[in-house]
């Protein structure tokens, strides 16, 4: 089997195993981190700043999609805990970023609203799970509409695609990195890159101007603490410079790919969790020594020594933020795996 093949069967073994679990809709939503005002998902009526859609994760496991208007022109998708935006202008729709395994339902719900076609599409970053719906969209828009999406990418995701030899439909409108600003009919769209990124080297954030509408998949999950390596991140060592460059932006609205809608309240959160297990990681580095856990006597590569350091560091950190978070959304497993890469990165700067 192909590792792109391989790749599509989990996406659709995870799709099978969300309709499975369809049952769980009686499960009590885990507490809002923002103490969020949440209101009924509803594709018709706008948002007011801050609010969210209620019952976001049963939502995911039991129907097809969610769609919720934003402002009047915006709306937001989500399926499967993937997340997205279009934007319907007064000729056509823009969509940023086709998700993975999900054209159908994406085209589905823009129908849902409109029958203008699907006129530009934006790449936020090139990760496959969140732009390789592109192929399977573009064969379903040459059924419906006679001319083919213009598809934008940064500079910087351009190039990585093509030194990554990627597969996934290549741009045909390039924008400058790191900044940069194209029209859409009468909107505004500002490329925002993050010259120094965390989550990957063509990060971005694309902010609809009129609409006060940012969208940045990966950089937070909003309404949870930080999901596991922080959104997959390839490195912590720039996020809280990204987080703060993200946040002083002119925004009602957030879609980070993942969570919920967010708003300004999201992004303080996430500051301050990530400054208390900084110092939570510091604390125990500075009391667990380097070989703890590890019978020096039975090995013969001292490989062993650091992650297991890592690991108790992690362990102990976990501990101490537990009273204080961890009754929020996927606390467990997000945490260690955040606080070794913590660990690493106060370990390597100093």
């Amino acid at each position: 089997m192909s590792i792109k093949n391989s790749f599509t069967k989990s996406v659709f073994l995870f799709s099978l195993l969300s309709t499975s679990l369809a049952a769980v809709s009686s499960v009590a939503e885990a507490p809002s981190t923002v103490g969020a005002h949440y209101v009924p998902q509803s594709s018709s009526k706008v948002l007011a700043p801050g609010e969210k859609v209620a019952n976001l994760f049963n939502l995911n496991m039991t129907t097809p999609y969610i769609l919720q208007r934003i402002t009047e022109n915006t709306y937001w998708y989500q399926s499967g805990f993937y997340g997205t935006i279009f934007y319907i202008g007064d000729k056509g729709v823009l969509l940023f970023d086709p998700l993975e395994q999900r054209a159908e339902p994406i085209l589905k719900s823009i129908r849902s609203i409109t029958d203008k076609p699907i006129t530009a599409i934006v790449y936020s970053h090139d990760h496959a799970d969140h732009i390789s719906g592109a192929d399977d969209l573009l064969k379903l828009l040459k059924k419906s509409q006679k001319e083919q999406p213009e598809i934008t990418a940064s500079k910087a995701t351009n190039k990585k695609m093509e030194l990554l030899g990627s597969n996934i439909k290549k741009p045909t409108k390039v924008l400058n990195w790191p900044n940069d600003t194209f029209k859409f009919e009468d909107l505004e769209v500002q490329l925002h890159g993050f010259e120094h990124a965390a989550h990957t080297d063509d990060h971005s954030a694309w902010l609809l101007v009129n609409e006060r509408v940012l969208h940045a998949p990966d950089l937070l999950n909003a309404d949870q603490p930080p999901f596991w390596n922080f959104a997959g991140s390839e490195r912590f060592t720039y996020l809280e410079q990204n987080l703060k460059t993200a946040d002083a932006l002119k925004w009602d609205f957030f879609n980070g790919g993942h969570g919920n809608i967010g708003s300004h309240d999201d992004f303080a959160f996430h500051l301050k969790f990530i400054a208390d297990l900084k110092k939570e990681v510091a604390k125990a580095m500075g009391e667990v020594p380097f070989g703890y856990g590890v019978d020096v006597a039975k090995i013969n590569a001292h490989t062993i020594m650091l992650p297991t350091w890592y690991g108790e560091i992690a362990k102990r950190a976990t501990d101490a933020l537990r009273p204080k978070y961890g009754s929020y959304y996927g606390f467990e497993t997000a945490v260690p795996a955040n606080a070794e890469m913590v660990a690493e990165y106060l370990y390597s700067y100093r």
